[in-house]
């Protein structure tokens, strides 16, 4: 393979992987899909079906992954979630940060990027201070304190944490054939607790659910399939073109908002290059801008004073720390992590939502003492 097809290759792996984003916040705009809004609604009001409706994209995203791998076209071992070092503090502190964060901040690092398409000017600064706190966790002054402190903790596995690793010898099965068992029964079981009740098949919820799943696997086909190189021509060695880390990759919105400051920043330094995860912000910007102009939704949003500024501040610096302390927010550890069936994906999960209930807790506290 020429150096021009490399070039053109990586080129179409940008592209789709931003037509899919851009898709992603469309129907994520379109369905109001929201990880701190439905941990609201089941708290505040006893209501599930925007909870059913990330399960159910869970479940799909389950199915698909683990479908290809099963298929053979990629290797779960290639992702950051399967590694065989079980950082099992970092995620569940991360996890509890992000969850507590995303309270006060009105919504995760996704909602975020849809509310700035849609007009809302107090995400963009959460975007902006969530970024910064990020990128301080990734190589600043928090970096040092991850390091020294939560990852000096940690379980070191005889083989990778994903589920189909773990008990493909118990199960007597080959790896890849533990996956497609595994992710069709665990993945089956969950879009039929989401549809099992008739709050989980309205519209919405379908349509969020179903498309956002397969939206995520797709951008795992994209990273892993289309952007794969079993051998570089230049390096020699395996590539996955458009990562930042060199490893096959899905949708996830805490570092990659770092990184898209970072590259519009410098973006005259040739030493900067568009990934996947930067075209991934862009898009889902561009998705709910261009859905919000469409259907007469977009309204211009700013804060309401001093305490509403303080609360989204706070909770962007928790988001920024808790999502690059725990690899990932409720789309990278909650969906594209848990598709890999990743223990260090489940414990980061049930960690964002325990802080999330515990901040809504939190805020109900405050305003029962103001009363």
């Amino acid at each position: 393979m020429q150096d021009i097809d490399i070039i053109s290759l990586g080129q179409h792996v940008l592209w789709a992987g931003f037509g899919l984003a851009v898709l992603f916040g469309a129907v994520a705009q379109r369905t109001h899909f929201c990880t701190m809004g439905a941990v609201a609604d089941i708290v505040n009001m006893g209501d599930w079906a925007r909870m059913r409706m990330w399960v159910l994209a869970i479940g799909v995203a389950m199915l698909g992954f683990n479908t290809m791998v099963g298929l053979g076209w990629i290797d779960a071992g290639k992702s950051i979630y399967t590694g065989s070092r079980l950082l099992w503090l970092s995620y569940l502190t991360g996890g509890l940060l992000f969850g507590f964060g995303m309270v006060l901040a009105s919504g995760c690092g996704n909602k975020t990027l849809l509310r700035i398409g849609s007009g809302n000017l107090k995400s963009l600064v959460v975007f902006v201070v969530m970024g910064f706190a990020a990128f301080a966790t990734l190589k600043g002054v928090t970096a040092v304190a991850r390091v020294a402190t939560v990852d000096q903790v940690f379980i070191e596995l005889s083989t990778g944490q994903d589920l189909p690793s773990m008990l493909a010898p118990v199960l007597g099965l080959a790896k890849a054939q533990a996956a497609l068992l595994l992710g069709a029964v665990i993945g089956g079981a969950l879009v039929l607790w989401a549809v099992f009740r008739a709050e989980g098949r309205n519209q919405d919820v379908l349509l969020g659910g179903l498309g956002l799943g397969a939206l995520v696997v797709g951008f795992w086909w994209v990273s892993g399939v289309m952007g794969h190189l079993a051998e570089h021509p230049e390096t020699l060695e395996e590539a996955f073109l458009g990562s930042t880390n060199q490893r096959m990759e899905s949708l996830t919105f805490t570092a990659p908002v770092a990184y898209t400051m970072d590259w519009l920043m410098y973006f005259s330094d040739k030493s900067k290059v568009l990934t996947l995860a930067i075209v991934s912000v862009l898009g889902v910007v561009v998705g709910s801008t261009l859905y919000s102009l469409l259907t007469g939704s977009f309204r211009w949003e700013a804060f309401r004073g001093v305490e509403d500024t303080a609360n989204h501040i706070i909770g962007a610096v928790l988001m920024g720390v808790g999502g690059v302390v725990a690899m990932g927010c409720t789309v990278g550890q909650g969906l594209s992590g848990v598709s890999t069936l990743s223990l260090g994906s489940f414990v980061a999960f049930a960690g964002i939502i325990v802080g999330a209930v515990a901040s809504l807790r939190f805020q109900m506290w405050r305003l029962e003492r103001m009363a």
